[in-house]
C-alpha cells in the first residue's frame, strides 16, 4: 500500500468519526433539551416524563364542581324575603308568617295566634295591616290568616319530601319580635322526626335543622336554595332544668307538604277535617299498666263514651281498652291520636278492644271532629 493511499484512508476515517461525533452530540443535545422542557413543565409529573412520548397532548383539566352557596342564599332570600311577615297577636305576643297566595293567605303556627282578639301583620318595610283569622289546626300547629291590599311578595312551595340530610336551608323570621326578617342558614339535620305535644299528640314528619331559630321565628318559613318554602318553623329544643343538657341547634319545622295540605283545607273549609270517635280516654303506658295491673302495656283506656257518637254506635263501653285501630297496633311509636288521624271521616275501620279478659273486634264508622 502506497503512502498516498494510507493518507486517504486515514482522512476518510477521521471524517467519518467526526461526523458520528457531531451526530451524537446533536442527538444528545436534542434529547437533553426535550427532557429539560418536560421536567420544567408544571403539568408534567415524573411518571409522565418517563412513560409518555413528548408528542402526547396534556389531559384536559377536570370541570370545576364549586358551588357558590353564599350567592344561592342571597338569591333565595331575595325571592322569599318580601313575603315573610311578623304576625302580631295584639296584647299577647308575636311570631312570624309567610304569604303563600296572591289572595293574601298567610301561613303561621297555631300557637302564635291562639287566644287572639286581634291580629296584625307587619311587612318587611314596616307597614302594619290588620289580619283576619281564617282557621287553625291545633294538633299540627298550623294556622291561616288573610290580609288585604297590595302584597309585598308571595312565596312558592317546594317539595319537602325531596329534602336530604346535609342540604342547606334558610330560616327567615322575626326573633323576639324586634328583629324583623332575620335570616339564618344551616343544614337539614334529619327528616321524619316526631315530638310529642302537651295534648298527647305526636307531631310527625318534622324537619330538624341547625339553622338558628329563636322565640318569634315560629310560623316563619324554612327555605331551600331554590327559594321555595319547604317547612314552617315551629319549635326549638334546648333542654331545661339543672340536670338537663343545654342543647343548641335543635330546631324543628313542620314539613312543607304537610303544612300546604292542611292550609289548603283550612282555606276551603275554615278547618281541617279530622276523624272523630267520641270517647274520653287515658293513654296506657308500661308504667301505668304496672301501677294499675292492666292487661296490656299500650292502648287507650275508655273512660266515657259520648251519646250518639261513632263510639257509642259501634258498641264501645267505659272500661274497654282499645289496642288497635285498623291494622295499626297502638304502642310507644304509634300513639292513639296519631293512629286515629291516619283515617278519614266517614271511613269504616275495625277496633280491637280488650273487655273483661276477652278480645273483641268492633266496626266503627268514624265521624268528623268538631271544629274547635
Amino acid at each position: 500500500m502506497t503512502l498516498r493511499r494510507i493518507l486517504l484512508i486515514g482522512t476518510l476515517v477521521a471524517a467519518m468519526g467526526g461526523a458520528g461525533l457531531v451526530g451524537a452530540v446533536a442527538g444528545g443535545g436534542a434529547i437533553y433539551l426535550a427532557v429539560r422542557d418536560r421536567l420544567n413543565s408544571p403539568a408534567a409529573s415524573p411518571a409522565q416524563t418517563a412513560a409518555e412520548p413528548a408528542s402526547q397532548p396534556a389531559a384536559a383539566p377536570a370541570p370545576s364542581l364549586h358551588v357558590d352557596v353564599s350567592t344561592a342564599i342571597e338569591d333565595a332570600v331575595a325571592k322569599v324575603g318580601p313575603a315573610v311577615v311578623t304576625v302580631v297577636n295584639v296584647d299577647q305576643g308575636s311570631g312570624s308568617g309567610v304569604i303563600v297566595s296572591a289572595d293574601g293567605y298567610v301561613i303561621t303556627n297555631n300557637h302564635v295566634v291562639e287566644g287572639a282578639n286581634r291580629l296584625q301583620v307587619i311587612y318587611r318595610d314596616g307597614q302594619t295591616v290588620d289580619a283576619e283569622l281564617v282557621g287553625t289546626d291545633p294538633l299540627a300547629d298550623v294556622a291561616v290568616l288573610r290580609v288585604s291590599g297590595t302584597l309585598p311578595g308571595v312565596a312558592g312551595w317546594g317539595d319537602s319530601d325531596a329534602l336530604q340530610p346535609g342540604e342547606t336551608v334558610i330560616a327567615i323570621g322575626s326573633p323576639l319580635g324586634d328583629f324583623r326578617n332575620t335570616v339564618t342558614a344551616g343544614v337539614v339535620s334529619a327528616t321524619g322526626r316526631s315530638i310529642e305535644t302537651s295534648s298527647g299528640y305526636q307531631m310527625e314528619d318534622l324537619i330538624q335543622t341547625d339553622a338558628a331559630i329563636n322565640h318569634g321565628n315560629s310560623g316563619g318559613p324554612l327555605v331551600n336554595l331554590a327559594g321555595q318554602v319547604i317547612g314552617i318553623n315551629a319549635l326549638v329544643v334546648r333542654g331545661a332544668g339543672a340536670t338537663s343538657d343545654q342543647a343548641e341547634g335543635l330546631g324543628f319545622a313542620i314539613a312543607g307538604n304537610t303544612a300546604k295540605a292542611l292550609s289548603d283545607q283550612i282555606i276551603v273549609k275554615g278547618y281541617v277535617s279530622r276523624p272523630y270517635l267520641g270517647i274520653n280516654g287515658t293513654p296506657i303506658t308500661p308504667d301505668l299498666a304496672w301501677a294499675y295491673n292492666l292487661p296490656t302495656q299500650w292502648g287507650v283506656y275508655v273512660q266515657t263514651v259520648g251519646r250518639n257518637t261513632p263510639a257509642a254506635q259501634a258498641g264501645l263501653q267505659p272500661g274497654d281498652i282499645i289496642t288497635q285501630i285498623g291494622d295499626q297496633v297502638i304502642d310507644g311509636d304509634h300513639r292513639y291520636i296519631n293512629v286515629l288521624m291516619h283515617y278519614a271521616p266517614g271511613q269504616q275501620v275495625p277496633l280491637t278492644v280488650q273487655r273483661d279478659g276477652q278480645i273483641l273486634t268492633l266496626e266503627v264508622t268514624l265521624g268528623e271532629r268538631p271544629a274547635s
